[in-house]
């Protein structure tokens, strides 16, 4: 029992010790048991900083960076909708670049072509073993669609097409719509697309 009084006491005089005096000021730095992240190393704006290169303490931003205050799924670029609707967006939010057909190109022959064929009429690789055909992107239906909505299917997936958000990035998504209708063209263009410079080279 003796014992027990004495740990008691022991407890009392600690938390007195630690508690008791809150509030009262001092010279001495506290004694922070859980001090909380409330100091942190941290560089100041426009400061110089010797781990970069340019020893530049301000750095710009990682790309895809979300500014402060905009959701993600508010820009076009990244729901393939108008903002603050529901309606797609009709045509491909991103400059189209002979670089970005070649990367559509390459992600369409990896992540599509199994499925819808190199030519994109649906008869891939996965017909001749037992799968139903897949969707014909020369189809009328599906050159009506507008880019947004290609879009969503891509991210979202569609009847027994899976979603490809985890494996195909959102640019990607893009340039692989743009090489869609890059071979929607070579079936539905006519002379009249072709610059009047270049029809010269057409061949019959």
């Amino acid at each position: 029992m003796r014992y027990f009084f004495i740990i008691l006491l022991l407890v009392v005089v600690g938390v007195v010790s630690v508690a008791g005096l809150r509030g009262n000021l001092s010279r001495r730095p506290p004694l922070e048991v859980f001090p909380d992240m409330k100091r942190q190393p941290k560089l100041r704006p426009q400061k110089p900083f010797a781990f970069f290169e340019d020893q530049r303490s301000s750095r710009l931003p990682v790309p895809g960076t979300i500014a402060r205050g905009q959701r993600f799924e508010d820009l076009p670029v990244n729901t393939g909708c108008i903002t603050g609707t529901t309606n797609w967006v009709a045509t491909i939010p991103l400059p189209i670049t002979a670089e970005l057909l070649a990367r559509g190109r390459e992600r369409f022959v990896i992540f599509c072509a199994p499925c819808h064929s190199a030519a994109g009429d649906g008869n891939g690789i996965t017909s001749k073993y037992g799968m139903i055909r897949a969707g014909n992107f020369h189809d009328p239906r599906i050159v009506r669609m507008t880019d947004g909505e290609i879009f969503n299917t891509v991210t979202k997936g569609k009847n027994l097409m899976p979603s490809y958000a985890s494996q195909v990035p959102v640019q990607d998504r893009w340039a692989i719509i743009a090489y869609i209708r890059a071979l929607q063209r070579t079936r539905l263009g006519v002379p009249d697309d072709v610059p009047a410079e270049l029809r010269g080279g057409l061949k019959p």
